[in-house]
């Protein structure tokens, strides 16, 4: 089976080994399962809100291709936190023959883009309101 490994971060606070732990994980992974792994893509410091990430762009670009049989990566969110957009991104690779899989939820699901697609949006939002909050704070501050 050829696999496509995928990994981001989403914001400057993080740490950019973030990328290389993940992707280090979804070869132990692959080397466990005796996947061959065809490439590797990442988005760094890229919010996972829109698809509009070159790593994924490339990773889709390729899937249509058919360049590989699978994605592997972390989690789902990795992919995208956007309800709409994980499930165009799975309907698309699934009509190439693409399959998904995760680390933490396993072979990808209708079932799982809907849950986790709900999950990724919800925390987008309590984000959204947070920070807005936060900033709220400091404009009360005078700042």
């Amino acid at each position: 089976m050829k696999v496509a490994l995928y990994a981001r971060y989403s914001s400057d606070s993080q740490r950019d080994a973030s990328i290389e732990d993940q992707l280090r994980l979804c070869r132990a992974r692959a080397e466990r399962e005796g996947w061959t792994i065809v490439d590797s893509y990442s988005d760094r410091a890229i919010s996972g809100a829109s698809l509009i990430r070159p790593g994924i762009q490339d990773l889709i670009a390729d899937g249509l291709r058919r360049r590989f049989d699978l994605i592997l990566t972390e989690s789902l969110d990795r992919l995208s936190r956007d309800q709409e957009d994980i499930a165009g991104l799975y309907k698309r690779m699934r009509f190439a023959g693409i399959g998904i899989f995760t680390l933490s939820e396993g072979e990808v699901s209708e079932f799982h883009i809907g849950l986790k697609g709900t999950m990724g949006a919800l925390y987008l939002k309590d984000l959204a309101d947070k920070t807005r909050r936060g900033l709220l704070g400091r404009v009360e501050d005078g700042k």
